[in-house]
């Protein structure tokens, strides 16, 4: 038996800096959510979100971001609906709208405000706010997801390492064209071969291992998450075992200072190293 308010205690209790961000970023997904709603884009709970819903009724007591996902056609619709919106609050992060940020899924994120993390390209990112990670998946293959993710991931994490702002510019931007212009949906056509009728996350964002089926997923179902309802796989448990295998187990204190993305709130809890 997990005991939720003994974790709580310990990683994010009332008044701690990782709770008010939690706080925070359930605001941001109501936003979210409502926007969705108004243009009838469906989405669910995903990843670490979702593990949290299942196992805490919440936030993953250390978890710092928010994470989504919905079909790759349904995220096109949503993607039109946010980079068109005209809002002071939040910003969609794509490379459309900051070319230093070249993840295949977008981040929906706070405008004027900053959050502590380290390395990668984040010196390089042009909005640095608390944000939702929004995921797409496709029906595809593991090879073809396994082979979008070592091309397109490697090639772009070369030009972090150029410190020339318009060379650096210019070479993400190639890549991106080789890549998801030309290189992936080659991949995707391979990847459509696919008996065992299984999906993937999008073709170039990573984590090829994650499997889903649309028979786990569809029709959505209903969780509690923080006190709100919001839409879940309809079989959660099936959903989070193509994730995480054994996701009922919690991971070690080790495990969980490497999953938390912001150093403040690594500081918070485990102290200075």
């Amino acid at each position: 038996m997990i005991d939720n308010e003994a974790l709580r205690e310990r990683y994010n209790p009332e008044g701690s800096k990782l709770r008010n961000n939690q706080k925070e970023l359930l605001n941001m997904l109501l936003d979210l959510d409502a926007i969705c709603k108004e243009h009838n884009i469906e989405w669910w709970l995903s990843s670490g979100t979702l593990l949290g819903a299942a196992r805490h009724e919440g936030f993953i007591p250390w978890d710092d971001d928010v994470d989504i996902v919905m079909t790759r056609r349904e995220v096109k619709r949503l993607e039109k609906v946010l980079h068109k919106l005209n809002s002071e609050k939040y910003i969609y992060q794509t490379i459309k709208s900051d070319i230093e940020y070249t993840n295949v899924f977008g981040k929906f994120r706070k405008r004027n405000d900053t959050v502590a993390i380290y390395g990668g390209r984040y010196k390089y990112l042009t909005y640095k706010g608390k944000f939702i990670d929004i995921f797409s998946i496709e029906k595809t293959s593991y090879l073809a997801a396994r082979a979008a993710k070592i091309i397109y991931r490697n090639l772009q994490h070369l030009s972090i390492y150029i410190e020339t702002k318009w060379l650096r510019h210019l070479t993400t931007r190639v890549i991106q064209i080789l890549c998801l212009g030309i290189i992936i949906p080659i991949i995707r056509l391979i990847g459509k071969i696919n008996p065992k009728g299984e999906y993937h996350y999008t073709l170039g964002i990573g984590w090829p291992k994650s499997t889903f089926f649309a028979k786990d997923i569809f029709p959505l179902s209903k969780a509690k998450f923080e006190g709100h309802e919001f839409p879940v796989p309809k079989d959660m448990d099936a959903y989070l075992r193509g994730v995480y295998g054994d996701w009922r187990k919690l991971p070690s204190e080790e495990q969980i200072k490497a999953c938390i993305h912001c150093a403040d709130y690594r500081e918070e809890i485990f102290g200075k190293n």
